[in-house]
């Protein structure tokens, strides 16, 4: 504010904001006035066209108006975005309104210039508020008034429409003052960057310090432009590089400096305290950028003469790398939760930087994931699980021997054998099973020491790490045995995790097995083949189902549980029992995710106050009816099916995408489409098309390709798409359900319509008589015949037209009646003083099971019957 620049900047902004809040308000009633203009216009047009719209003025005469016009009207006003629609008779008593309460009531209002056969329009107060309110007359044929027409838009609503011209307003007038801003300070900060903000004073004492720095002080600064020229070079520089007196402005690599020296300073690399060599001396060289903080490119260097410290600090060298080992360790090992793995890795650290070979050896039960038992005194069996060496063709025995071990110690144990008997030297460490020959070759390869340290974790040995060194390398002394313990100490942490994952792993993954289906169900309606691969870390809950449904229809689910382990595991778990118990109902596939869309909700709530994982969930439940050939889907956050139709062509039919189970609020929608016969439809997981590194619409295509082409079985199906998607471990389960359909001849349906008379009764039993007995089946006829006499005859009594009667024989002979009914019939013990009552009674004695499902249209009432097998225990019927 002290600068003319700064007041200019200030004036500038002021005005800018000034004139951008001006047009701002312009804009916005301007916008408003727009809006309004719009508002009386529109509702002025709406009133009209109802007005004069065909069967209005009848409807207005009409006994009923209401009954007639409140639909329209409901349908014009959203159809127009209107807030309400009001017809009126020549009283000023409307017929309708929005809200049905207000209907019957006096119009709130003028209107009576509109009986007079004039419309208007204006402003006032209604029941939805202050209003832009038309209202025009109804006339007749004749010229007469039949009533009145009111159509209104709230002011609020005009307003909400003027208001979306503020964020534009407000946009442009943040670019306005972005530029006005940078305009004004690109000025100040021109003349700024001449000078560095600096005074004529601060100017002068910054070339002194300079100075200083050139021939004051003991460390060696260089100045390398980006053009790999010297700029600057200091007195220190000069005396420790020995550079010529014109250095400064000459290339650096006709400097006549070390080749390494010379490579070094031009590198442009950032370099912090690395050792270079220059003749006897040994420097510290720091490299930085010049251009880090503005300045023009470039590399600023310092040099520092560390001849004599270097013999002080070998040792702390030495104690550094051991430290930069144990970090590496802990960096290294352990990054998976596998136990051959994570020992691998402890083998792998060690080589080259501490030994020139290296072993781990683990009990059996380790690798299964439990924990060995330490035998009194006897041999515990060790397995040679890691191998790593300098050398390739090293002498040790290779992965899986089996190596024995006493473990009567606990302490880690060197031998160097450059003299003795490696054989008794192995015996002595505890080892067993050692072969004297391999021992020899030990020795011949020129391994001298070696370094033997148990694994332990919580009390028990796990294992063995071994570490050889050969050749020139010094033999393994105190401190090396102090860091082996170390090490492997970091190593029996991470194998024990991975051992105690491997348990626990195992154990979802048997959970999720015995939860999952071990078998298909006997059905005709589809081929179908089923995989189901658990997640490499970790076990998910993705499941699968094929349920037979009445009709010779079939439904299939797929579903996955969020989460991994065991809580994903039991959840799955019970979501598949109350799928196959939602499904004994029959519902629509909509309505069954209605139903465990209320269940997931449920079990959220009862587990929301405790330390249980909250349960999420997708699913895809999907119903195929063999006999029409069309199928079902309706989906819960779930990847929509595949359909391969028979010619090999692909298709992912359009299911509307429901939100996850659990989440609740929106109902679901289904979609049903047409499958030809000998088609197959697909349903998965997300586990199949999206990984790391592969987004879902890659995952996709990768599954449209795998299934286009030849006609395969589901068997054959499933094995392409798995070998096509999963190249290694999936890091998510994974569940694919495959199958072709199948369609009902239509030699074996049969469908009647029944008239509501109990007389045609006796037609329908004639016609089922005649029908089986063309098909062979004049055994089951009897039993037929009962069970559709005692269904139509309800049907007849209690249910309401139209009546039908369906056969179907697939694996089973399956009767249906359906009725426009909702009322369903409940099996009950007649009395024996009741005249009527027995008729499901005699149903569910000679179907094997019977049941309802409800329809759009109203009820289906079936049974089934076992063809081909004698009813066991008949019931006779002096006994009924």
């Amino acid at each position: 504010m002290r600068t003319v620049a700064g007041q200019v900047f200030v004036f500038v902004l002021g005005l800018v904001l000034l004139l951008i809040a001006a047009g701002a308000v312009a804009l916005v009633v301007q916008g408003r006035r727009d809006s309004m203009a719009d508002a009386r216009a529109r509702t002025l047009s709406v009133a009209e066209t109802f007005a004069h719209a065909p069967g209005t003025a009848a409807a207005l005469d009409s006994r009923n108006p209401t009954a007639i016009l409140q639909p329209r009207a409901e349908e014009v006003r959203k159809l127009t975005h209107v807030e309400y629609i009001v017809l009126a008779g020549r009283q000023g008593i409307r017929y309708t309104h929005p809200d049905p309460a207000l209907i019957g009531k006096h119009l709130i209002g003028p209107y009576k210039q509109a009986l007079a056969g004039h419309g208007f329009t204006e402003t006032f107060t209604g029941s939805l508020g202050p209003s832009v309110n038309s209202v025009v007359p109804v006339p007749r044929t004749d010229g007469s008034i039949a009533g009145l027409v009111s159509v209104g838009i709230t002011v609020e609503s005009v307003n909400s429409v003027a208001d979306r011209s503020v964020p534009l307003a407000a946009g442009a007038a943040a670019v306005a003052l972005a530029l006005t801003a940078g305009g004004a300070a690109l000025l100040s900060r021109r003349l700024r960057r001449q000078t560095h903000g600096l005074g004529a004073a601060e100017m002068t004492r910054m070339y002194e310090h300079h100075d200083a720095v050139l021939h004051a002080v003991r460390e060696g600064v260089l100045i390398v432009e980006a053009d790999r020229r010297l700029t600057l070079a200091n007195d220190e520089a000069r005396r420790l590089l020995a550079l010529p007196p014109d250095a400064e402005g000459r290339a650096v690599a006709d400097l006549g400096l070390d080749p390494d020296t010379a490579e070094l300073l031009v590198s442009g690399r950032t370099v912090t305290d690395e050792v270079l060599r220059a003749g006897n001396r040994l420097l510290a060289v720091n490299l930085r950028p010049t251009d880090t903080h503005g300045g023009p490119p470039g590399m600023v260097v310092t040099l520092r003469d560390t001849t004599e410290l270097r013999a002080v600090t070998g040792q702390a060298e030495y104690a550094t790398e051991r430290l930069l080992l144990l970090y590496e360790a802990g960096a290294r090992i352990g990054t998976t939760l596998d136990v051959t793995r994570t020992a691998q890795e402890l083998a792998d650290v060690a080589i080259p930087g501490f030994a020139d070979a290296a072993s781990v050896d683990l009990a059996d039960p380790v690798l299964l994931g439990d924990e060995p038992a330490t035998p009194d005194g006897g041999t515990l069996e060790m397995r040679r699980t890691a191998v790593a060496a300098v050398r390739a063709d090293h002498p040790l025995y290779p992965v899986g021997h089996v190596v024995g071990f006493v473990p009567t110690r606990t302490r880690a144990m060197r031998v160097h054998s450059d003299d003795a008997d490696l054989q008794s030297d192995f015996l002595r460490l505890g080892w067993r099973n050692w072969d004297p020959d391999v021992a020899e070759r030990i020795r011949q390869r020129g391994f001298h020491s070696l370094l033997s340290v148990p694994m332990h974790a919580r009390g028990t040995v796990l294992g063995m790490a071994n570490f050889w060194r050969s050749g020139d390398s010094e033999p393994f002394d105190e401190d090396d045995l102090s860091f082996a313990e170390e090490l492997v100490a970091r190593g029996a942490v991470g194998v024990d995790n991975a051992r105690r994952y491997t348990r626990e792993h195992a154990l979802a993954v048997t959970l999720q097995r015995s939860l999952l289906p071990r078998g298909l169900p006997e059905q005709n309606a589809l081929d179908v083949a089923y995989r189901y691969l658990p997640a490499y870390e970790g076990v998910g809950g993705d499941w699968f189902d094929v349920i037979p449904l009445s009709g010779a229809r079939v439904a299939l689910v797929v579903g996955d549980v969020v989460g991994h382990g065991l809580h994903a595991a039991a959840t799955m778990g019970r979501l598949r029992t109350s799928v196959h118990n939602f499904s004994s109902l029959d519902p629509a596939p909509d309505e069954l995710l209605g139903h465990l869309d209320e269940l997931v909700s449920r079990i959220d709530r009862d587990e929301a106050d405790g330390d249980a994982e909250i349960a999420g969930a997708t699913c895809l439940y999907a119903i195929y009816d063999a006999v029409s050939g069309n199928c079902a889907v309706a989906r819960a956050g779930h990847p929509g099916p595949v359909l391969v139709l028979p010619d090999g062509t692909v298709e992912f039919p359009e299911v509307p995408t429901g939100l996850p189970l659990g989440i609740g609020g929106m109902p679901f929608e289904a979609a049903e489409f047409h499958v030809p016969e000998g088609s197959r439809l697909v349903l998965y997981t997300d586990g199949l098309v999206e990984r790391r590194g592969r987004d879902i619409d890659t995952g996709l295509a990768l599954l449209r390709a795998s299934l286009a082409g030849r006609d395969r079985t589901p068997e054959e199906t499933c094995d392409d798409v798995l070998d096509a998607m999963l190249h290694d471990r999936p890091n998510d389960d994974v569940a694919l359900l495959v199958a072709r359909t199948r369609t009902l001849d239509p030699d074996q349906v049969a469908q009647w319509a029944v008239a509501t008379d109990p007389a045609a009764v006796a037609g329908v039993r004639k016609n089922v008589a005649q029908w089986l007995t063309d098909r062979g089946l004049e055994e089951e006829a009897f039993a037929t015949e009962l069970i559709l006499s005692e269904l139509v005859t309800n049907a007849v009594r209690y249910g309401t037209a139209p009546i039908e009667v369906r056969l179907l024989y697939d694996r089973n002979l399956i009767c249906e009646v359906s009725d426009s009914s909702s009322t369903s019939p409940h099996l009950r013990y007649a009395a024996t003083t009741d005249e009527g009552g027995r008729g499901l009674f005699l149903v569910a004695q000679f179907a094997e099971r019977w049941g309802t499902r409800y329809t759009e249209t109203g009820k289906v009432i079936w049974s089934e019957q076992t063809v081909g097998e004698p009813e066991a225990d008949e019931p006779q019927p002096n006994a009924l």
